[in-house]
């Protein structure tokens, strides 16, 4: 499911994200990774929450930048608080 009224259009904000999905902050069950991913019938850019099968469990909108500037944050994971 992909929430419209969301849209992540920074990367500290996809940074939050992803502490909040790594940290179960969101309570999803059986979340087994996040990739950034477009949609098929428009071309809209999404970070997706997947399961252990590859299914949606949950998305964000993100804005064209943070599509392009976010993979190496989606593929190595928000950095370590001290």
């Amino acid at each position: 499911m992909i929430d419209d009224k969301e849209l992540i259009s920074t990367l500290d904000e996809l940074e939050a994200f992803l502490r909040l999905v790594e940290s179960g902050g969101l309570g999803l069950n059986n979340a087994a990774g996040v990739a950034l991913a477009t949609n098929n019938s428009n071309g809209r850019p999404f970070v997706a929450v997947l399961d252990d099968n590859h299914q949606l469990i949950l998305g964000r909108w993100v804005t064209q930048e943070v599509f392009d500037n976010g993979k190496d944050l989606v593929r190595q994971g928000p950095k370590k608080s001290h």
